[in-house]
Order: structure tokens, then C-alpha cells, then sequence
């Protein structure tokens, strides 16, 4: 009797807690889905062709986000060329190469703590040691070092992640074909763990995409439209920063939800890009 009162006792939380597993996951569901089509049906009317492929104009009272299109990607492409060696390359060395594991604990921790500082804070650093101290000004530049910063955590532990999850045998089989330590990272290990380097490069793309804080100090708000090198050089708004800009101070909500509605597409076509990648990579290992 005390056995089955148990069992009922038993069964009756586990079904509590599946109400409240699915309760939980349905909200989230529709928390996600109220935002996307809030921000889409509110910013897609407002996107034309002359928005997007013109710069603003105070003459004619004209507004255009190229120049924000093309420093968002100027961004991204900066800070990529960056961030993916040193990251990929401290990723490397701690896995492969480094014999102190203290001194390894030690910098994963470091990494740890710099991805769970906020971002304003890297924006006020990056002011004043890369514009002030290196006399960068505010330009891209001095932005895409701050995010290179920013990320370099995150894809050195997704780097490294990725190398662990390669068997030890395939290293082992590599040596006694009488591989060297390089030539079996670069022709074994790599090769094996593209996939996870390549959805952890992906995923801090939108991490770059979507960041604002930090580049409101360090890359400006000018709507120039300049080329790669000399946009590098000088003050330029990204998409994020000209969203607040249009918001905050022109009051133009309807320019703001259409760079909005960009962003959000954009993202949501980096996360799908991320899954198709990693589900390529690893139908290829397979074989």
C-alpha cells in the first residue's frame, strides 16, 4: 500500500513537471515569435530600396543606411581577420601544445571572466587605451579592436572545445605513421573539429552584428560612406549604432524598425547558416 502510494506520489511530479517543462517551453516559443513578427511587421513597410542603398543627405532631408551596411560589414570582416588566428592559435596551444595545466586553468578562467564582462565596459577601455592612449581617434579600427577583445573568448573555447572532442587514437595513429606535432594538428586534428570552429566564427558574427555598446565609444556615428581602408581610418556607424541614432535622436521610429527588422533577419539567417555548417561538417566526417 505505502509502495503504490509512493508510486502515485511519483508519477504525479513527474507529470507536474512535464506541465510545467512544456508551460515554460511554450512561452519561450511565443516570447520569441511575438518579437520577431512585432519588430518584422513594424520595420518591413518601412524598408525601401532608397533606404538601403543610399547614403543620408541633410540637404534634401534624405535618409539612407549604406553607409551603415557598409560599415557593419567592414566591422565584421576587420574584426574576423583578427580574431579568428589569435583565437584559433591560443586555442591550439592550450590544447595541443601547453604542459602547465594550472597555467591553462588560469587562462580559461581569464577567458571565462572576459565573456562575462559587459560590453560597455570593453566600449569605455577601448576609448581610452585605443583611441586616447594609441591615438587611434574614434574610428572602425579602434571598434573592431574592441570586438576582437569581445569575442576573442568566445572562439578560443569553442576552438577549443572542438579539439577535444577529437579521439586521442586519431593523434596516436598520426605520430606512428611518424607525423610531426604540426603536420598532425594541421592534417588530422583540424580537419576533424572544422565544424565546431567554424559554427563558433559563425555565431560571433551575430555577436558583432548585434553590438552597440561598445562601438558607441570607440567607432562613432558619422553616416560617411567611405571605402575598406579609409572607413577603417575614420568615425562610422554601424547598423546597431545608427538604430539608436534614428530612435534616440531624430525621433525617426520607422527608419529605427526597419534597421531593426535588417537585424533581425540577419541574425536569424546567421543562427541558420551556423546549424547548416555544423550539420555539414559533420555529415562529411562521417563518410
Amino acid at each position: 500500500m505505502a509502495a503504490t502510494t509512493i508510486s502515485r506520489k511519483r508519477k504525479g511530479r513527474i507529470a507536474a513537471l512535464r506541465v510545467l517543462m512544456a508551460v515554460s517551453s511554450a512561452m519561450t516559443c511565443a516570447l520569441v515569435l511575438f518579437l520577431v513578427v512585432y519588430v518584422l511587421s513594424k520595420g518591413l513597410p518601412h524598408i525601401t530600396w532608397e533606404l538601403i542603398s543610399t547614403a543620408p543627405s541633410y540637404l534634401t532631408d534624405r535618409i539612407g543606411i549604406l553607409p551603415d551596411i557598409l560599415n557593419t560589414i567592414y566591422l565584421i570582416l576587420a574584426t574576423l581577420l583578427l580574431v579568428i588566428p589569435l583565437g584559433a592559435g591560443a586555442a591550439i596551444y592550450l590544447t595541443e601544445y601547453a604542459q602547465n595545466k594550472r597555467l591553462v586553468s588560469v587562462i580559461e578562467y581569464a577567458a571565462e571572466t572576459l565573456s562575462g564582462i559587459p560590453s560597455i565596459i570593453y566600449g569605455l577601455v577601448g576609448m581610452l587605451f585605443f583611441c586616447q592612449f594609441l591615438n587611434m581617434q574614434t574610428s572602425l579600427l579602434a571598434g573592431a579592436l574592441t570586438l576582437v577583445i569581445m569575442n576573442l573568448p568566445t572562439v578560443m573555447r569553442t576552438t577549443q572545445e572542438s579539439l577535444k572532442t577529437v579521439p586521442q587514437s586519431y593523434r596516436e595513429g598520426a605520430f606512428g605513421l611518424g607525423a610531426g606535432k604540426w603536420r598532425v594538428i594541421r592534417t588530422v586534428v583540424l580537419p576533424s573539429c572544422i565544424d565546431g570552429i567554424v559554427t563558433g566564427c559563425i555565431l560571433s558574427v551575430g555577436r558583432i552584428l548585434g553590438e552597440s555598446a561598445a562601438l558607441l565609444f570607440t567607432a562613432g556615428f558619422a553616416h560617411s560612406l567611405n571605402g575598406f581602408f579609409d572607413a577603417l581610418g575614420n568615425a562610422g556607424a554601424s547598423l546597431t549604432v545608427a538604430l539608436y541614432f534614428y530612435a534616440k535622436e531624430q525621433g525617426e521610429f520607422g527608419v529605427a524598425f526597419a534597421i531593426a527588422a535588417i537585424l533581425m533577419v540577419l541574425t536569424l539567417l546567421i543562427q541558420l547558416l551556423a546549424a547548416l555548417v555544423g550539420r555539414y561538417f559533420k555529415k562529411r566526417r562521417s563518410l
